[in-house]
């Protein structure tokens, strides 16, 4: 799509104190080269092939999950006319799907050949300590290697915050704020590339008919093109299309949250409130959104001033025990 977009932000590389200090800010923003050093960026320099070799030097020997599309998609990841998926997923030895990704490098009109969010310390060994950024370490922080061919993920967000390396290719990110979703037309919850609602507009052909509010969205957004070493910051919730601009492609990504992660998924929230509230009458909905308001949105120490100490249940801190309890009791109830 021609059209111009605000750039994401760029701050100097340095240390995570730095980093920490603009990530505070909870607006995305670029580090160029804060990863030249890594090795899968060395070697991409060097070849896409020399690349795909350090690969191979550090995989564990076990089954890749690899999504697969034709090649008349133009390299999007999207719904058919009927809302199933333009792709498949299969299991095969990375040998094999970096062997496919190789024959077809070079090719105008790539197949879809992707292997999305791999754990990087469970799937390769050694990469997870030689492709680092220096003190930026969380409770439970998530490491992923992403791989492919020339794809194009429709905007989707994500809650953790997400530091994002490109280490082979070049990759373009097109990044809306949180409060654009309702003007990013999503399509499903419950039925989506990677479990995460993506958006439905072609960004390369919006159809300003069925997505009328679409130029909203883009007078919000802001573009980054990153080369092999650099990392751009997604803060949680914020939309982000990501493309794959080269015939091989490697990205590394680090997400975590600040919460437990035994708090769960909010969008699990979400899905149930879809089932047991959304078709409530309207005086009904409007007394759960005000009971919603009391014990979540607002909840405060009032909510519990009048049930003596330990006995506030739910009510009170969300440990990991409570946590567990909570589940239990919902996988109970829904399965009645």
């Amino acid at each position: 799509m021609e059209t111009s977009l605000a750039p994401v932000r760029t701050v100097p590389p340095g240390p995570i104190d730095h980093l920490r200090a603009e990530m505070d800010a909870a607006t995305p923003f670029v580090v160029r080269g804060l990863a030249s050093h890594w090795p899968l960026v060395q070697a991409s320099r060097t070849s896409s092939s020399a690349a795909r070799q350090v690969l191979l030097d550090h995989h564990v020997e076990r089954s890749f999950v690899v999504t697969e599309g034709p090649r008349e998609a133009g390299g999007w990841i999207t719904y058919n006319d009927d809302m199933s998926m333009n792709i498949r997923t299969d299991r095969r030895r990375l040998g094999d799907i970096l062997n496919t990704l190789a024959d077809c490098e070079h090719e105008d009109h790539q197949p879809i050949v992707y292997m999305g969010s791999i754990d990087l310390e469970t799937h390769f060994t050694g990469l997870v300590d030689t492709h680092v950024i220096d003190g930026l370490t969380a409770p439970d922080m998530l490491r992923s290697i992403w791989i492919g061919t020339r794809t194009r993920v429709s905007a989707h967000n994500d809650f953790p915050d997400n530091m994002a390396v490109v280490a082979a290719g070049r990759r373009r990110f097109t990044l809306f704020p949180p409060d654009q979703f309702a003007n990013l037309y999503l399509g499903p919850v419950d039925n989506t590339p990677a479990g995460r609602p993506v958006s439905l507009v072609d960004f390369h052909n919006p159809d300003p008919e069925r997505f009328p509010n679409y130029t909203c969205a883009l007078d919000a957004a802001q573009t980054a093109e990153l080369e092999p070493g650099d990392a751009i910051f997604i803060p949680s919730q914020w939309w982000h299309q990501v493309e794959a601009l080269d015939g091989f492609n490697i990205l590394v990504n680090f997400w975590w949250r600040d919460t437990p992660r035994y708090l769960g998924q909010p969008q699990e929230a979400l899905h149930l409130a879809m089932m047991s509230i959304r078709d409530l009458s309207a005086a009904d909905r409007a007394h759960w959104r005000e009971m919603f308001d009391h014990y979540v949105f607002n909840a405060g120490d009032d909510v519990t001033a009048h049930i003596p100490p330990g006995g506030e249940g739910v009510l009170g801190p969300m440990t990991a025990d409570m946590a567990r309890r909570v589940r239990a009791h919902l996988l109970r109830v829904l399965s009645q």
